[in-house]
């Protein structure tokens, strides 16, 4: 365990492309609540995600963000799968750049890279670009609007390249 917690790290750690633009500001507890995941370059354990659920409450006592991820695994009725998770604030001047941790000691630097005026939409990425999420209040979109928030992704400077869509049942 200790030698994949070390290989993790310095995968996440070493990067030559690293993203640090994030939004100006976010309004934390606006930003809570539900988000459908509706497309993104996920990591491995996020392969076969189907009906993508993020939940994000702030935990007052604590100080940090509760997130319950939960879908269905490999169709709209697979196994359903839930992933908890810990996020904290690391930027308190923009509330935009978290650090999450999936499990301990294990903590990544998520950023948010894009939000809708209205909170209506969100994309999520990490400063070496692997990963993408891009999610909204709405359960179902067209395909259409999800282009158009890639391309504005795209447009910012962030990798598009290897989305995938989720299906949301």
């Amino acid at each position: 365990m200790k030698i994949l917690t070390l290989a993790l790290l310095m995968i996440m750690g070493c990067s030559t492309n690293s993203y640090k633009k994030t939004v100006e500001f976010v309004d934390r507890d606006r930003f809570m609540g539900t988000w459908y995941v509706q497309a993104g370059r996920f990591t491995p354990f996020e392969k076969g995600v189907h009906n993508g659920v993020e939940n994000y409450s702030w935990n007052e006592k604590e100080e940090r963000i509760d997130i319950s991820f939960t879908y269905n695994l490999d169709s709209l009725t697979g196994e359903l799968k839930s992933v908890p998770q810990k996020g904290w604030i690391y930027n308190s001047k923009t509330n935009a750049h978290w650090k999450v941790s999936p499990f301990w000691p294990l903590k990544f630097h998520f950023l948010v890279i894009a939000l809708g005026k209205n909170y209506e939409w969100t994309a999520i990425g990490v400063p070496d670009q692997a990963y993408l999420w891009i999610m909204t209040r709405e359960k179902k979109l067209s395909r259409e609007s999800v282009e158009k928030m890639i391309e504005e992704i795209r447009a910012m400077g962030y990798r598009t390249d290897e989305i995938v869509l989720v299906p949301q049942g």
